[in-house]
């Protein structure tokens, strides 16, 4: 093979590359979590709450992850719709939250950044 034969394989290649990897992890972009009973995004909503009860010293009980996106951002962030059971604060029966959660999965550490009532 000449040079410039092997300059346009290089290049080719290089272009796969940054296709792929531009289609395979979307960096900085809402994307829909296809699978809201993943035990992970579970743990994640059920962070939320948790969460939530410790700053807020309210009582909401986890009910279940109703809907949720996760974005790529040194991390990963889940933005997730929450019903929760606020029955103990007299409000009674369940209610959907948006909870934003921040979550370094390498240092094992999650955030919680918003967690308030959908309207």
């Amino acid at each position: 093979m000449n040079n410039r034969a092997i300059f346009l394989l290089l290049i080719s290649l290089v272009l796969l590359l940054l296709l792929h990897a531009s289609a395979a992890a979307p960096t900085g972009r809402w994307t829909p979590i296809s699978n809201v009973k993943n035990p992970h995004v579970v743990e994640v909503g059920k962070f939320a709450v948790s969460e939530y009860d410790m700053e807020s010293k309210s009582e909401l009980k986890f009910v279940a992850v109703v809907s949720g996106e996760s974005k790529v951002v040194a991390g990963t962030s889940y933005r997730l719709i929450v019903a929760v059971d606020d029955s103990a604060t007299g409000a009674g029966g369940s209610k959907n939250y948006e909870a934003i959660v921040w979550e370094k999965e390498w240092l094992k550490s999650m955030n919680l950044t918003s967690f308030k009532p959908v309207v």
